[in-house]
């Protein structure tokens, strides 16, 4: 199955939707559309599957198949519900009855605890209550039979403790809105349950101790919103407060995005690309307050514009499996071929209708007086928001149109997929996003950008998985954490766009290697780069990342991470520096600097570290250590069991 791409970039395919406009909401139906038509011959005979990577018959491939299925129903149902792919609708209602026929060869299954078809039932509840009269209605009482003792077995099978309790939230209001019997006691449940996860300010863990990342947004405020909408009459208190936290969540999220529409790659699942922008489309659909419609309709279409110009199609015009490219070195071990097509959450927006105010509103950019964007103080730091609840300090340059997450790393860790790379590294950024390690071995196959890694020697690197403690004082991070037992860092980040300030103090019982690294930029045409005397930097074409040691580094070198660890550019260089550490206590410092190349921005030239300091508010002193923040507070840090520092190291 092929489309006819338009255009020729460097004789490579481009997909239809990158030349889609996305200014009306016709534009928006026609980009879904083109995302949908090259799946038209990805489907089984029965239709109840998504046939999109191995033809293999296996358990895993037949579920695989179903949730490929069910997650295109994130955008169809919606756009049904606008009125419009009625021709799809047919097709993937064949499909239903297939896979929730017992005697059908295409029967989806008895489900077990913790199933993956728990995940895909919910976008059924959404159905249930969008659009009735078309998954409802026309089937047969043994096919509406079918359908409900399938979805029902979610009432008899437990979900994890997290995010996933709202699958069967969506199920039983599917249920209670249809007049179906419904689990009313299970659904409170897990609506009582959702709460131990809030934290305030508008954020969410997913799960108890778990982390704060783009689940928030897509999963939990998401779900929340449509069920604020759909349950608002029946539970109008609970309705009333996932509204209310929305909108204060909204002015923290705000600042996730560029001007172009970019958002800060960080966390798991990122392969849901465009689902970034989904949080935006729920606001629109429940009519959330805070925001102008202008403003949310400009943070949905750039996000999706900027989406569409990344080649993340295969050359037959279906959705990859990776980030700004097609990459499975970054993917989750849930990850499915089919999985990447839950960025359909965001065209939730069809579902309103053509004279809905949304599509009659002028599309806003990201100004000050619109979303608050711009309020920092500190010329050394650029805007900033403190989001404490994420452990995070978001900065942005907005002349050059870069926007960095800060963080701080967290009291836990998982099983999940490159957590350490996700969640622990420094800084997280839209120009330069972040590096996934490719293998164990040496500084190139673990590409350790916005990381401290630590060897002892045998080129195997531990970096930060977790923290003992953390906390956040204005533009100012601190962390504790050991790669070792024996081995205890203590970590300050004086965080700003373009420099920023990392500070370790390393106390250890063992002989250590401590590379240090700067953003990873990508390898286009490198116009400048040096590395010696204690400071390496390259700019090129996608801009500038530098690296300069202020104290206890050794040495500083270009480390060329192998092929896929980055998430927007397959290769990168990142600079980095380099020092040997017996045992006893150590310090290191560092300025490093980013910028991405933008309209109004140069490489860095000599830069005077006396005037990074001097905008970071840091003061390295013979004994200690001070950093100023922008109120006027000095954080004092002893630079205790260590030599006296000589003028001339500062």
């Amino acid at each position: 199955m092929s489309i006819e791409g338009v255009g020729n970039l460097g004789g490579g395919f481009t997909h239809p939707v990158s030349q889609n406009p996305l200014k009306t909401r016709l534009d928006v139906q026609e980009a879904l559309s083109q995302l949908l038509e090259p799946l038209k011959g990805c489907y089984s005979a029965g239709h109840s599957r998504l046939i999109l990577g191995s033809s293999s018959k296996d358990a895993y491939a037949n579920v695989a198949g179903m949730e490929g299925f069910s997650r295109i129903l994130w955008g169809l149902v919606p756009a049904i519900a606008g009125g419009s792919h009625e021709e799809l609708w047919e097709l993937c209602l064949q499909g239903i009855r297939s896979g929730t026929d017992p005697g059908h060869a295409e029967y989806w299954g008895e489900v077990r605890d913790y199933d993956q078809r728990l995940v895909e039932m919910a976008v059924f509840g959404l159905a249930f209550a969008l659009v009735p009269d078309r998954i409802w209605q026309p089937l047969s009482d043994r096919e509406k039979s079918n359908l409900y003792q399938w979805l029902d077995q979610i009432n008899h099978h437990p979900c994890h403790d997290c995010n996933w309790l709202f699958f069967h939230v969506l199920v039983n209001v599917g249920f209670h809105k249809t007049g179906l019997p419904y689990d009313a006691v299970r659904l409170e449940k897990n609506l009582q349950r959702i709460e131990d996860f809030y934290l305030g300010a508008g954020w969410y863990s997913d799960g108890v101790g778990g982390h704060c990342d783009y689940y928030v947004p897509y999963a939990f405020h998401f779900y929340g919103l449509v069920y604020a909408e759909l349950m608002g009459d029946e539970d109008p208190e609970r309705a009333q407060s996932y509204r209310g936290r929305a909108a204060v969540f909204a002015r923290d999220f705000v600042h996730w995005f560029t001007s172009d529409g970019a958002a800060i790659p960080y966390g798991r699942s990122l392969t849901y690309r465009f689902a970034q922008s989904g949080f935006w489309s729920a606001a629109a659909y429940a009519g959330l307050e805070g925001l102008s419609l202008g403003s949310l309709k400009g943070l949905v279409l750039r996000n999706l514009r900027w989406w569409f110009q990344q080649p993340i199609f295969d050359r037959d015009g279906v959705l990859t499996v990776g980030y700004a490219y097609p990459n499975q070195i970054m993917s989750e071990n849930y990850n499915s071929p089919g999985s990447v097509y839950w960025s359909l959450k965001t065209f939730l927006i069809l579902a309103l209708p053509e004279e809905h105010p949304f599509w009659l509103a002028e599309e806003l950019e990201m100004t000050k007086t619109e979303t608050g964007i711009g309020t920092g103080t500190r010329t050394g730091t650029g805007s900033m928001s403190v989001q404490e609840p994420a452990h995070l300090v978001i900065c942005r340059e907005e002349k050059a149109g870069h926007v960095a997450a800060f963080n701080t790393g967290h009291p836990s860790t998982n099983e999940h997929t490159h957590t350490s790379a996700k969640y622990e590294k420094f800084v997280y950024s839209t120009a330069f996003a972040f590096s996934v390690p490719r293998a164990e071995w040496g500084l190139s196959q673990g590409a350790f950008d916005s990381m401290l890694a630590l060897s002892e020697g045998d080129h195997l690197y531990r970096v930060k998985r977790l923290c003992e403690e953390t906390r956040i004082q204005e533009h100012v991070l601190y962390a504790k954490w050991k790669p070792w037992r024996d081995v205890e860092v203590q970590t300050w980040i004086a965080a700003g766009l373009p420099w920023h300030i990392r500070i370790h103090r390393i106390s250890t019982v063992r002989t250590l290697d401590a590379a240090e690294g700067g953003f990873a930029l990508g390898l286009g045409s490198l116009s400048s780069s040096r590395a010696g005397d204690g400071a390496a930097s390259a700019s090129g074409t996608f801009g500038t990342s530098a690296i300069y040691g202020m104290l206890g580094y050794d040495t500083a070198e270009f480390i060329y991470p192998q092929s896929n660890t980055n998430l927007l550019h397959p290769r990168t260089v990142i600079p980095t520096l380099k020092a040997a550490m017996d045992p006893g206590t150590h310090w290191l410092i560092s300025a490093v600097y980013g910028t991405p190349s933008a309209p109004g921005t140069h490489a860095i030239e000599e830069p005077s570290m006396e005037d990074v300091k001097e905008r970071l508010g840091v003061e390295i002193l013979q004994r200690q250590i001070t950093i100023t923040t922008q109120t006027g507070n000095v954080i004092v840090i002893p630079m205790t069991n260590k030599q006296v520092v000589s003028p001339e190291q500062v």
